[in-house]
């Protein structure tokens, strides 16, 4: 053991038997290092084999290479860790220098409370309650006092552009670190060594206003260039173009900007902002970029309103950047705007009015995707697709930006409107602009690609209730075959395949009718991309049949149910199987926005883990005052928008297919969204059964103790600190229950029975017993299920069945049995196949 520490601590020696030290030649230690970095845990043949293959360590033993790579070992363990410690300990002083301002700043606030509250009560002992006058008089008086004040235009000249920027910076400043706004700690954060930073929301401002302070391993000057380049890290900013630049006799400099941000459903017009940017340096080096709109001005460059948009209004902003001692930056943003939320249905305006929501799209992306660039400058790993994380980052930003712009559907992009067909619930929009096109080929059986293509797009937006969005996002996600059509994932797939070569990747985990491959790449803390393989369920059309696989490039975000007010959104594109960085996508896919966030109110965890979501049941309730469930929201709306390439002759019919496609779409997810909702769980955020049956955990103790009873042996082996419903739901064979009816269907199936059928719990309930066997399998089935009845089980010889989609499965051997409840009743029979596979 002394060796081992003593050769920890000094690289060039070497333990021997004896106890005594000996010391590696330079050359030695350049060798060994060299063939550490191959390989630095190397097995006993392999060590054998480096001695032979280097003669330079001919003379040194098996064992003392061991001990040498131990050592290695231990020294750069040793090094990760002492670095990690350093890298906490800069950020745990980091975050307390920031938790003293703060502290300070609410002092401040403390402190100007208690005086305005000494003057009011002042102020009420002295004056005389007047009585009520209904004159006309004070009629007009009392209505002049909430008219709001008409200020005179301010002069836009060079000298009035300064004036306004000197104003904006000191109400930047007041909001950032003193106390002109009651910032309000946002729920569900709460600031740590691994936490995002200190996250404020406001709720007695004008308009939404946010504000977070965090630490970012950049140095200020790189940050402020970041933030500045807003449509690379804000999802929903379309443009920013810089109209003039001004020069400050200060240093500083003054930018006049158009910024346009996308809206984010159909149902809402899109905002624009005309605005003044004022970057500076202030006297203790900390580096300002703030903001404000230019309305009312004159004597200088202005913004006619755009069509389409509804010009919006950014109030003083921006960042205070401050270097950090040890490297990296300490910041402060700031965003406080009015969206005029006016300009859209009373149904939309929380989303207008939401500063929770205001701060996970803007100011909290702002530092999340600091901190990625961060973290891929300091570890600019290849990932198993082989790009690396910025590279992933813009395939992202770009997925994003083509669902926006379907959702928008901006005349001056190409897009134009088709007439209804008399039912206004999907809108239809078709683009042939070249700059669209660009790259897109349809592709036939002759091998020629078509001409004069087009893209068709297909949008609606619907309002949900009760069902948390990241639940149903996570079911859409996972259960792809409960509402896609596979001949139209093949058809969208035909638009931009490009050759017969393979990804470098493995099969995946399988859900619902597609293979996720394991390409998963987390883009920033709650978001990841990864690129799915669907497969072949045999139901192609025949007009439609392509070769080869099909893949889509799959973003996913917004999947955690305890996150506060988080849009949740589900993009994907097809892809070619050579695809690359820059080839055109056709995005697709939904968004889900919490109309109200219900952060100060509890709602049930639920998930689509039939396992974890029933154990709540048993146990109560665990949603209490730590908002646990604060995802649950009561209303939220989805946006829908699928896009479609396609020849311009054939419009007609491709618009018939597109609206019958979504429209089939939309009544999937009502019915999933009906069943995901609180109104199909138990009172204690349990999973409720049909009408008539059992709690989920009672029907697992019936299934096994009939099980038992019947067979004379157990069916799960399990721990006592695991339910048996846990280990029923993980069991590796299929367990189906079926319901004793002249046709019976399926009631209940565990996790490997879903994946054997290809079904979901939602419409397992659709599927009957003899529907899964063949005429063979029927004929024996019935032959033999009165036995069941009678003497309690019945075991049926390895054979061939069917799932859902219509796939051949083989099963070795399948056995049924009786499941009886308390009262000794016969509630349902359940099934087991015993090692079953597709065909």
């Amino acid at each position: 053991m002394m060796a081992v520490t003593s050769s920890c601590k000094e690289g060039t020696k070497i333990a021997m038997d004896n106890g005594k030290y000996v010391r590696y030649t330079p050359e030695q230690v350049e060798a060994l290092e060299r063939l550490y970095h191959e390989c630095p845990k190397p097995s006993s043949m392999r060590r054998q084999q480096l001695i032979r293959e280097c003669p330079i360590l001919s003379n040194i033993e098996p064992k003392q290479i061991k001990v040498w790579f131990q050592n290695r070992r231990c020294r750069e363990k040793q090094r990760k860790e002492a670095s990690r410690l350093q890298a906490v300990n800069r950020k745990l002083t980091a975050m307390n220098k920031l938790l003293m301002e703060e502290n300070d700043r609410l002092q401040k606030q403390v402190s100007q409370l208690v005086y305005e509250n000494s003057y009011f009560r002042q102020q009420t002992q002295n004056t005389t309650l007047a009585t009520t006058d209904t004159s006309c008089e004070s009629v007009v008086t009392s209505g002049q006092h909430h008219l709001t004040p008409q200020h005179p235009p301010r002069d836009a000249s060079p000298a009035g552009l300064l004036s306004i920027a000197e104003e904006t910076l000191t109400e930047f400043l007041s909001k950032a670190t003193g106390t002109a706004v009651e910032w309000v700690q946002m729920p569900g954060m709460k600031p740590g060594p691994d936490s995002i930073g200190i996250v404020a929301i406001s709720h007695g401002r004008s308009g939404v206003a946010a504000r977070a302070c965090g630490l970012v391993g950049l140095d200020p000057t790189r940050v402020a260039e970041i933030l500045k380049d807003r449509p690379s890290w804000y999802r929903d900013c379309r443009a920013v173009d810089v109209i003039n630049v001004l020069s400050t006799g200060n240093g500083g400099t003054i930018e006049l900007l158009y910024m346009q941000l996308y809206a984010p459903t159909t149902l809402a017009p899109a905002r624009d902002f005309w605005l003044l940017r004022y970057t500076s340096v202030m006297e203790d080096g900390s580096l300002v970029v703030c903001e404000r709109s230019l309305n009312n001005t004159q004597n200088g460059p202005s913004m006619p309103p755009a069509a389409n948009f509804v010009r919006a209004e950014l109030l003083p902003s921006g960042y205070l950047i401050r270097p950090c001692e040890g490297g990296g930056s300490i910041i402060h943003i700031v965003d406080h705007m009015d969206l005029e939320p006016w300009s859209v249905p009373e149904v939309l305006r929380p989303l207008y009015e939401s500063s929770t929501l205001l701060a996970q799209k803007t100011t909290m992306a702002a530092l999340r995707h600091l901190r990625q660039i961060s973290q891929e400058i300091s570890q600019p790993n290849v990932t198993g697709w082989g790009r690396r994380p910025a590279a992933l980052r813009a395939l992202s930003q770009k997925l994003s930006k083509g669902f926006n712009e379907a959702v928008n559907g901006f005349a001056d992009e190409g897009w134009s409107m088709l007439e209804s067909d008399g039912v206004d619930d999907v809108t239809l929009l078709v683009n042939s602009s070249p700059s669209k096109m660009m790259g897109i080929n349809l592709s036939y059986g002759n091998g020629f690609p078509s001409m004069g293509n087009a893209i068709l797009c297909a949008k609606a937006s619907m309002l949900l209730q009760n069902v948390p969005p990241a639940i149903l996002l996570r079911f859409l996600r996972e259960h792809r075959s409960e509402w896609a059509d596979s001949g139209i994932d093949a058809y969208s797939a035909a638009a931009v395949k490009a050759g017969p070569c393979g990804l470098p990747v493995a099969r995946g985990g399988s859900f619902g009718g597609q293979v996720i491959l394991p390409l998963a790449h987390t883009i920033e803390h709650e978001e990841f991309m990864e690129v799915i393989k669907l497969e072949n369920m045999g139901h192609y059309r025949e007009d439609m049949i392509m070769p080869g696989d099909i893949f889509l490039l799959q973003l996913c975000s917004g999947v955690d149910e305890n996150a506060v007010g988080t849009c949740a959104e589900l993009i994907f594109a097809p892809i070619d199987a050579s695809f690359s960085d820059d080839a055109p996508i056709i995005p697709s896919g939904f968004r889900i926005i919490p109309l109200d966030s219900g952060m100060d109110a509890s709602s049930p965890n639920r998930t689509l883990d039939l396992a974890s979501t029933l154990e709540v049941g048993a146990a109560g309730n665990r949603s209490t005052g730590d908002n646990s469930g604060r995802n649950g929201s009561t209303k939220s709306v989805m946006t829908i928008a699928f896009q479609f390439v396609y020849e311009i002759h054939l419009q007609e019919n491709v618009a018939t297919m597109a609206r019958q496609y979504v429209r089939s779409i939309i009544a999937s997810v009502q019915r999933v969204a009906l069943a995901l909702s609180p109104s199909n769980f138990g009172s204690h955020a349990g999973f409720r059964t049909p009408p008539g049956t059992p709690e989920a955990q009672t029907l697992a103790r019936w299934i096994c103790q009939s099980y038992r009873c019947y067979l004379g042996v157990e069916l799960l082996e399990y721990e006592g600190s695991e339910s048996i419903l846990k280990t029923l739901w993980h069991h590796t064979d299929a367990v189906l229950c079926c319901s004793l009816k002249a046709l019976p269907v399926f009631t209940f199936a565990n996790q490997a029975g879903l994946d054997m059928l290809e079904t979901t719990l939602v419409a397992l309930q659709d599927i009957s017993l003899e529907k899964i066997f063949d005429d063979n399998g029927r004929k024996a089935l019935f032959a033999e299920f009165p036995q069941v009845m009678q003497q309690g089980f019945m075991c049926l010889q390895g054979g061939i069945c069917l799932s859902s989609m219509g796939r051949p499965i083989s099963y070795e051997r399948a056995v049924a049995w009786k499941v009886v409840n308390d009262e000794e009743n016969a509630h349902c029979i359940c099934f087991m196949f015993v090692n079953w596979s597709f065909v």
